[in-house]
């Protein structure tokens, strides 16, 4: 059984997509799948399917959304566990924790292994993480964790493609994540790099005013030291900004 939170809520089984239920069983889903392995409080898990108003009857309410979870996915996988219920996937069985897995093991390798690894990684990803709970508050602290681990990973894979001499392909990718994510400074970075390996250093100088004016006006503040030394090596043309080879 595979559980995808990637994107929509998926449970796969040999492949085959299993039909889930709607509502608070689906949501009831996505909560123990998030704490996978943990045990959480039935006390919890009402107060968060019910928005923090729980009727009389929601514990009751809660045995049956249980049941039929259990009929869904096989009675082994949900246990019940004072003061609670775990489900008891194994960690290889949830695409968020193989795709830690993949970003851990690109850590220590050499950059053509570690850009294939995070395109693995990112692979992935179907859309947004969780995309139906993203207003729900027991899925804020996972789609926080999982996004930044992803714009961390993007960032990674795209450092690895830039020592591998790939900057001609990469400018447009760079362009729209800017476009996406104007406070990452180190996108606006890479793109500067990019940008200045394929001889447009004006365009490269412009992305770094864009960047100033940017965290002016959204944060007070001017860019790190990184940026502004990448400035004055474009500026002087300094040797170690070229490609390899």
């Amino acid at each position: 059984m595979e559980f995808r939170i990637l994107g929509p809520l998926e449970v796969r089984d040999t492949g085959e997509l299993v039909p889930l239920p709607r509502g608070r069983g689906r949501a009831l889903l996505a909560l123990l799948v998030v704490h996978a392995g943990q045990v959480v409080a039935t006390d919890r898990l009402t107060d968060e399917l019910w928005q923090g108003n729980p009727p009389p009857t929601a514990g009751t309410a809660l045995q049956g959304l249980v049941s039929n979870l259990r009929k869904r996915l096989g009675g082994a996988l949900i246990r019940t566990r004072p003061p609670g219920y775990a489900l008891t996937a194994a960690a290889a069985d949830i695409d968020a924790n193989r795709f830690r897995v993949l970003v851990d093991a690109a850590a220590g390798a050499g950059p053509r292994e570690r850009a294939d690894l995070l395109r693995r990684a990112l692979r992935l990803w179907r859309g947004p993480v969780l995309a139906e709970f993203r207003a729900q508050p027991f899925a804020q602290p996972a789609i926080a964790a999982l996004d930044e681990l992803r714009l961390s990973a993007l960032e990674e894979r795209i450092g690895a493609d830039l020592a591998l001499g790939r900057h001609p392909e990469l400018v447009g990718e760079l362009e729209a994540l800017v476009e996406a994510h104007p406070l990452r400074e180190r996108l606006r970075g890479q793109l500067m790099l990019a940008l200045y390996r394929t001889g447009r250093q004006v365009e490269a100088l412009g992305v770094y005013r864009a960047a100033r004016s940017t965290l002016a006006e959204e944060l007070g503040l001017e860019p790190g030291p990184g940026l502004r030394g990448l400035e004055v090596a474009i500026l002087r043309q300094d040797p170690a900004l070229l490609a390899p080879g």
